[in-house]
């Protein structure tokens, strides 16, 4: 079977599994795609994409692909009521890309293993930006002969880079992981950011300056433009933040590896939740971007921001 004769399912039409799954038609692939409102997924059948009703419609498809917000939203698409196994069947390999805990993660994989279908968990580093730019990676672990199975179709959407961590939930560590520093790096970004613009140096101007040093990164350089223009659009929002700063501290604790930096910017983090009641349009604040914690944060400085309007370079031109 050649690879674009396989068929593709995929579960979830969020900001990251729609342009995912868009990737993987414009590389000519069969992709049969459900999602809870319909209308979301609708634009792709224009691309070459099925649209089901159903869940258990994808149950016949070679390889299954989820993108969700929680693990029990997973456990609910494959098998609640109305899941996909209500065909009788699941998928002989189920690749999921959510970020969910290693514990879900473990029983979703050990049901699955009872049906003979072979789980791979693969969770994504990035946004719909950094997969427009075709610099989305991924980290992938379970059945080593499942995963070759299925790189190269991982490959397509996380052209970056897949990287095999090895057997069972070590994925979702690495994820979760990963998580804990975007949620520690973006805290220290916004206070060195304060720190310097209190003291009369433009926003613009420091970023400028650490994206161009050793401490620049693809993410320094990405949320670059959203601190300088408080431009608070959503690429993930603080409650997912929130949700996978717990699930890091919940593994340090069973591990008994202190964590105290990820403690404290999970605090400052639910203080912002507390700050954005405050403002009469509360869902800019919790349901916009993470990076509007700078709000937050400037308040707590006795700073008023203001955008300073400039076109600044993302690095995923």
């Amino acid at each position: 079977m050649t690879k674009n004769a396989q068929k593709i399912g995929w579960i979830g039409m969020g900001r990251m599994g729609y342009p995912m799954a868009e990737r993987l038609l414009k590389a000519g692939h069969q992709v049969a795609i459900w999602n809870r409102t319909r209308s979301k997924a609708e634009p792709l059948a224009a691309q070459g994409g099925t649209v089901v009703n159903k869940l258990s419609e994808l149950a016949e498809v070679d390889i299954l692909f989820s993108i969700v917000s929680t693990g029990k939203d997973l456990k609910e698409v494959y098998f609640g009521k109305e899941g996909v196994l209500a065909s009788g069947r699941m998928p002989r390999v189920v690749v999921d890309c959510s970020t969910i805990a290693v514990e879900e993660s473990a029983e979703i994989r050990k049901r699955l293993r009872e049906l003979n279908s072979d789980f791979i968990a693969a969770p994504v580093s990035g946004n719909a930006k950094v997969i427009k730019a075709g610099k989305l990676s991924a980290v992938a672990s379970g059945p080593e002969l499942s995963f070759r199975k299925v790189a190269d179709l991982i490959g397509v959407f996380a052209p970056s880079g897949v990287s095999y961590v090895g057997e069972g939930e070590l994925a979702r560590v690495c994820k979760i992981a990963h998580n804990v520093m975007l949620g520690v790096v973006i805290e220290n970004l916004i206070e060195v950011t304060l720190l310097a613009n209190k003291m009369g140096v433009p926003r613009h101007a420091f970023l400028s300056f650490m994206n161009n040093s050793v401490m620049g990164s693809m993410f320094t350089r990405y949320k670059s433009p959203a601190l300088v223009n408080l431009d608070w659009t959503t690429t993930f929002t603080p409650e997912l933040l929130r949700k996978d700063l717990d699930l890091g501290l919940e593994l340090g604790r069973e591990y008994d590896v202190p964590m105290p930096v990820t403690a404290a910017t999970r605090e400052v983090l639910q203080g912002h939740f507390g700050a954005a009641m405050l403002k009469p349009d509360p869902d800019k604040y919790l349901a916009g971007d993470f990076a509007a914690l700078m709000e937050t944060m400037a308040l707590a400085a006795g700073m008023k921001l203001k955008s300073e309007d400039k076109n600044l370079p993302t690095g995923l031109e």
